[in-house]
């Protein structure tokens, strides 16, 4: 088989799938040298940065770069392709040995580049997947895209309350009422809250010391809250690349400056803009109210759990944040739970129409 010096694959990637994919590596396979261009529209709603970056992470062998292609496409006009080629010749260095296309236009595009056609798998028959299925429906699409695509295009929901109010309790159930309807769902993922885990660390370390010591021994710094921030953002990341179209979190980072208002006071500026560098899309409350206190040796404050309540409201109607107040007992917080996840769900991903094409 025939190999290229310097190989050419081109495409929107809008969003990238398990054929793009695909395609570059046979690419890869047959080149010394890979170019992948990503060309984006302005009109269409992921940014040209995340395609490259994606495509980036994915193929880390490849020369990735991007370029902003504003011309409507018309295979019928060779004014219009000159157009075209002007972007393309721009963006990409060199001369082109070999250009990779799963597309009908690739024979005209290898011709102006001077270069060798190599059809891929034009009928899609080993990934039965293109852009437009997947804009039309991820969920559907799921199983074709990478880890990176996931994260972005993942309904993030995060369970968020006061001391013993069931964060956890509900937010596992509800990672296992959508496991159990399998398929795509079976995947699902759930964040544990990374606060926990640091304050039993915290006692473990202050008993190591004194034997004796409770959580009322066991005191918190300022610094510390923007590493648990952090710490959960990464996990919540980590989940958010492996699971199903739906992420259940038990807190995040948003909640992590409360907590910090809890036991330090006042707002922490670095904590503030870690919580805002992640997408959530729902935030459900889960109220104090039919909630007892339970005391299970790291907790100590039945009587802030109305204050805490309400400056988590405060906080997601001041942000202008989507969320939900659950009450009642466990049944009616998980069916309440549920329909709004749901409903989140059914509203989908929208994604503006790319150029029209005439073809």
């Amino acid at each position: 088989m025939r190999r290229f010096g310097h190989g050419l694959v081109l495409g929107k990637f809008y969003p990238p799938h398990a054929g793009h994919h695909h395609l570059v590596r046979t690419a890869q396979d047959r080149c010394e040298r890979l170019t992948v261009l990503v060309c984006a529209a302005s009109v269409e709603s992921v940014p040209l940065a995340d395609r490259v970056a994606w495509m980036r992470e994915a193929h880390p062998g490849a020369e990735v770069v991007g370029a902003v292609d504003d011309i409507p496409v018309d295979l019928n006009d060779p004014a219009v392709w000159e157009a075209h080629m002007a972007v393309f010749r721009g963006a990409v260095a060199g001369p082109v040995d070999a250009v990779f296309t799963s597309e009908g236009y690739g024979a005209e595009l290898a011709r102006r580049f001077g270069a060798e056609e190599v059809c891929v798998d034009p009928g899609r028959t080993l990934f039965p997947v293109s852009g437009t299925a997947v804009r039309a429906d991820p969920v559907a699409c799921w199983d074709f895209l990478g880890p990176a695509v996931r994260a972005a295009l993942v309904r993030r929901v995060v369970v968020l309350g006061a001391e013993s109010t069931g964060t956890t309790t509900l937010s596992r159930a509800l990672a296992a009422h959508y496991r159990r309807r399998g398929g795509v769902w079976a995947g699902t993922g759930w964040v544990a809250e990374y606060g926990r885990r640091y304050s039993e660390e915290k006692l473990a370390a202050a008993r190591a010391a004194a034997p004796d010591a409770s959580w009322t021994d066991v005191s918190f710094a300022s610094e510390e809250f923007p590493v648990i921030a952090r710490r959960q953002d990464a996990e919540e990341e980590r989940a958010a690349r492996l699971g199903s179209p739906v992420l259940i979190c038990d807190t995040d980072s948003f909640a992590t400056g409360i907590w910090h208002e809890r036991y330090l006071g006042g707002r922490n500026e670095e904590v503030e803009k870690t919580a805002a560098l992640t997408r959530r899309d729902l935030y459900l409350l889960t109220d104090h109210a039919d909630v007892p206190f339970e005391d299970d040796g790291l907790r100590d404050g039945p009587h802030l759990r109305p204050w805490m309540t309400g400056r988590f409201r405060e906080e997601l109607e001041a942000t202008g944040k989507r969320f939900l107040v659950l009450r009642g007992d466990r049944e009616e917080r998980l069916a309440a739970a549920v329909a709004a996840v749901d409903g989140l769900l059914a509203e989908g991903r929208h994604f503006a129409d790319p150029l029209p094409e005439a073809r």
